[in-house]
């Protein structure tokens, strides 16, 4: 057994380590807790995930922890963020994480984000069409950018959620009425058609897919993606 003194010794070391003296001022100085970067965090760019407790928005959220671009990185949803910021946080690198849950915290999800990445919305089920897909994202990503348009109007804005063929015009119409359209900031994210062609053609011929490059161009559903395999 350890003298009481000696555990309170420790106590009183572990006290100043979590909460060290230069921080005890920060009523006074204007400096809020939330807006230091933690030890260890480097220079980089905000950015907010949507959707970041989803079955895509989890993985992203990850490997946007481990990018070393990244210095600070919200991550938004209407449900179960509070455990995937957690389980994001404690990964050993220096961007700083932060949750947001529900509609109410959407604007302080967003506020001086960089780059926005939104995958939230729900999957197609079996048996929905695109358009059924439509008519739940289409409001979804029309709040959500409402949003950007409000609280980070300069910021890049990825989006994944399907149908991307018509959330991306959904956004940029939101934009466009906000006044805070810029098409060069505006992107729809379809770089996993590309990783399917690729993966296809290098298991047809037998290759690394690492090593097979195939362009795809048009759009991302069915009738419209076209991948150009003569240039592979």
């Amino acid at each position: 057994m350890q003298p009481t003194s000696q555990v309170n010794q420790r106590i009183a070391r572990l006290a100043a380590h979590l909460n060290p003296p230069n921080l005890q001022t920060e009523e006074t100085s204007g400096l809020m807790r939330e807006n230091c970067r933690a030890k260890g965090g480097s220079p980089g760019f905000k950015v907010g995930i949507l959707g970041a407790a989803g079955g895509i928005g989890q993985p992203l959220a990850m490997l946007m922890k481990m990018n070393p671009l990244v210095s600070v990185l919200h991550l938004y949803d209407v449900v179960n963020s509070p455990g995937v910021t957690a389980d994001i946080s404690h990964m050993d690198t220096g961007a700083v994480v932060r949750g947001f849950l529900g509609q109410q915290q959407l604007e302080d999800a967003l506020t001086g984000m960089d780059l926005v990445i939104i995958p939230a919305g729900v999957p197609r089920k079996p048996g929905m069409t695109r358009d059924d897909l439509f008519n739940i994202n289409a409001g979804i990503v029309k709040t959500l950018c409402e949003g950007i348009a409000k609280c980070c109007p300069k910021a890049i804005v990825n989006l994944i959620s399907n149908p991307v063929n018509s959330t991306v015009p959904i956004a940029a119409e939101v934009f466009k009425k906000a006044g805070t359209y810029d098409p060069n900031r505006l992107l729809g994210v379809t770089m996993l058609d590309v990783v399917r062609a690729n993966t296809f053609v290098a298991e047809v011929l037998g290759l690394d897919p690492r090593e097979v490059d195939v362009p795809v161009v048009g759009g991302h559903a069915g009738v419209t993606i076209l991948p150009l395999l003569s240039q592979v």
